[in-house]
């Protein structure tokens, strides 16, 4: 099933908006028009073993510090799971990260991770499954969409990084992450 008759199966509105493809969140900035709802990265883990696979998403300003999240999670180390552990478990490629590739997550194999600001804004704003558009879910559609992918998000205030953490952040660039 695509994911606009997932959404419209489980009575989820989504409003979409079409735009140039974006692949970092300084590009969703200068492409993506204004839209009702709060912007999001999304970064997509695996622990040190590649046993747990984590969605992470957090404010687009935020540096997560990886090594205080593995911890806060009970993960240990976390690192960027490959464009192939991407596909595999999401359908998805680099560039297209998003908590509506949940649905693609039948075997439940991903853990959904969202910042506690994100999770009490009014509306979230995500990828379709591509970076040429953005959908618009209202805080009730957020949570059908995980009931129907069963997927219980995880909310917490994910630990930013300091200058201290260096190597061991995310700052929003890279191969597994939009």
């Amino acid at each position: 099933m695509d994911l606009e008759s997932f959404l419209r199966h489980h009575r989820i509105s989504a409003p979409r908006h079409e735009h140039p493809a974006v692949m970092t969140c300084e590009e969703s900035d200068r492409l993506v028009p204004p839209l009702p709802g709060a912007k999001s990265k999304n970064l997509f883990l695996r622990d040190k073993k590649g046993l747990r696979h984590l969605l992470v998403s957090v404010p687009p300003a935020r540096a997560v510090d990886l090594n205080a999240l593995g911890a806060a999670l009970g993960a240990g180390r976390l690192g960027f799971a490959s464009p192939e552990r991407l596909q595999k478990h999401l359908a998805i490629t680099p560039g297209s990260v998003s908590l509506l590739a949940l649905m693609n997550d039948q075997a439940s194999a991903v853990e959904f991770v969202i910042d506690r600001t994100l999770w009490e804004a009014a509306a979230i704003l995500a990828h379709p499954l591509t970076n040429t558009a953005t959908m618009v879910l209202a805080h009730a559609d957020l949570e059908r969409f995980l009931a129907a992918t069963g997927h219980a998000p995880r909310v917490i205030d994910v630990p930013g990084a300091t200058a201290a953490a260096g190597a061991d952040s995310a700052d929003g660039s890279g191969s597994a992450r939009s």
